[in-house]
């Protein structure tokens, strides 16, 4: 099978591969979806598996940040993986996968995060669970109850994209989130023409809401809040559909500041899938991601990753004064040992004892106790892709 960048003559191509996994495109997003991967495309972000001019496989990397910690990483957030049906089985989806790794690392990627539909193929590639989506059901008529402060807050469309992109990362930076992405201001651009979507913008903070297919319920979109008055501002104004609406979903941090303002809560209604973490520039990835103030450490480690070779060896891990350091060192019995899916999930802030008991991490002195302290996390995310 060869595997190349997909190009504009392929999207019919790749079009029907992807109804054939995921199924119908709506005729009225058909033409956005066009878009969005000749975009893609022109990024060299889409590969494509053929055999001869067939099209058999798909992967695509988004140009995503990841805020861990209150920084910004770059990452590849791998999406529209796709074989078709008359090829599976036979080691196509790994090997496109495979070649989508190493495309991401050559264009500045520091990690890839995915939503699986698989397990088995990711882990085996190296990804491992992160962190949540979090889809929250609450009562509208409990957010009715949440007092409203006099925040300015507009109405906003595709020509405030900047700005709202731009609050936004205000607000994951100074809350010092693990997992949000950045999808980038030509998405909101995109994502602000819906003729469906309820926008609002305040300093600190935006809402983007909608009905339900069946006009029941409300469905929020994206909601983030810097600060309490913002955050009562925005609820509020969901919660003034509370005679027509009976039900609120959306995608939440579990520490969303909402489920401590609404006046009644005795039983969360929460959906949560997972989301996969990959390391791709260990090094890369360890300078540019937050820490928290006071943590200091240096410890050996010893990474094996035999799908990119370039994290394998040893290391000495060093944090200090809120940034962190993976410098080449010396071979130390006493290192901390980890493959690929061992250095996602302690990157994303899984505890050492339950990386050892689950077999991805081994060995390590007392210096690994801190390893807890280091990458202390609890990751979630607010948008599927």
């Amino acid at each position: 099978m060869e595997i190349r960048e997909l190009t504009p003559d392929d999207l019919d191509a790749a079009l029907d591969n992807r109804v054939r996994s995921f199924g119908p495109v709506p005729e009225a997003d058909v033409a956005s979806w066009r878009d969005g991967s000749a975009s893609v495309m022109a990024a060299g972000r889409q590969l494509g598996g053929f055999d001869g001019d067939r099209l058999v496989s798909t992967a695509r990397m988004l140009p995503f940040r990841q805020w861990w910690a209150g920084r910004a990483v770059p990452t590849g957030g791998l999406a529209g993986v796709t074989v078709a049906p008359e090829d599976r089985g036979r080691g196509a989806g790994r090997a496109i996968v495979t070649a989508t790794l190493q495309r991401s690392v050559e264009l500045g990627d520091a990690l890839s995060a995915l939503h699986p539909a698989t397990t088995a193929l990711y882990r085996g590639l190296g990804w491992e669970h992160a962190g949540g989506l979090h889809r929250v059901t609450l009562k509208t008529e409990g957010l009715r109850g949440i007092r409203a402060e006099r925040v300015p807050v507009r109405r906003v469309g595709p020509e405030d994209a900047e700005e709202v992109a731009a609050t936004v990362a205000r607000v994951h930076e100074a809350a010092r989130d693990c997992g949000p992405v950045d999808m980038g201001v030509d998405l909101w651009r995109t994502r602000l023409k819906h003729s469906d979507w309820f926008a609002y913008l305040a300093e600190d903070g935006f809402l983007a809401y909608r009905w339900s297919a069946d006009n029941a319920s409300l469905v929020i979109d994206k909601v983030v809040a810097g600060s309490e008055g913002t955050a009562r501002a925005l609820w509020a104004i969901v919660g003034s559909g509370a005679s027509t609406a009976e039900t609120v979903t959306a995608n939440l941090a579990p520490y969303d500041p909402v489920l401590w303002l609404v006046g009644e809560r005795e039983h969360d209604m929460i959906d949560r899938t997972q989301w996969m973490l990959r390391v791709l520039d260990a090094p890369k990835a360890v300078e540019l991601r937050g820490y928290r103030p006071g943590v200091s450490a240096e410890i050996p480690v010893h990474i094996t990753d035999g799908i990119l070779p370039a994290n394998t060896g040893a290391w000495m891990l060093t944090v200090k004064d809120g940034e962190g350091r993976l410098e080449p060192a010396p071979d130390d019995p006493t290192a901390v040992r980890v493959g690929p899916r061992g250095l996602a999930a302690l990157y994303a802030g899984v505890p050492v004892s339950t990386l050892r008991r689950a077999g991805l991490l081994h060995g390590g002195d007392v210096r690994a106790e801190a390893l807890d302290a280091v990458f202390a996390a609890q990751p979630f995310a607010l948008d599927y892709y």
